[in-house]
C-alpha cells in the first residue's frame, strides 16, 4: 500500500472543478446551436429596416448566436465588475 507525505493534497475529480462545471454546458450548448446552424441551408429573405437581403439561413443564425454571445460575454464582464467594487 502506498502511503503519502503529510503535505500530499488529494486530487480534485475532473468534472467537480467549478471551472470545469461552469464551461461545460457552454461548450454543450455551442455545439447543439452550431449543429442547428449549419443544418439549415436554405436561402432566407431579411428585412433591415429598409432594403432586403437574401442571405442563406445558417449565416443569418450564425450572426444572431454570435451577438448573443457578444451580449453575453458583455454582461457577464459588467456584473464582475459591478461585484468586485469595494464600497466606499
Amino acid at each position: 500500500m502506498a502511503q503519502f507525505s503529510p503535505d500530499h493534497k488529494a486530487r480534485t475529480p475532473f468534472f467537480s472543478r467549478p471551472a470545469v462545471r461552469r464551461f461545460a454546458p457552454f461548450v454543450l450548448v455551442t455545439a447543439v446551436a452550431l449543429i442547428f446552424i449549419f443544418e439549415n441551408r436554405s436561402d432566407v429573405e431579411i428585412r433591415l429596416l429598409v432594403p432586403i437581403v437574401t442571405m442563406p439561413l445558417w449565416g443569418a443564425l450564425l450572426i444572431a448566436w454570435g451577438l448573443g454571445l457578444l451580449a453575453c460575454v458583455f454582461t457577464v464582464r459588467r456584473r464582475a465588475s459591478r461585484h468586485s467594487r469595494q464600497p466606499r
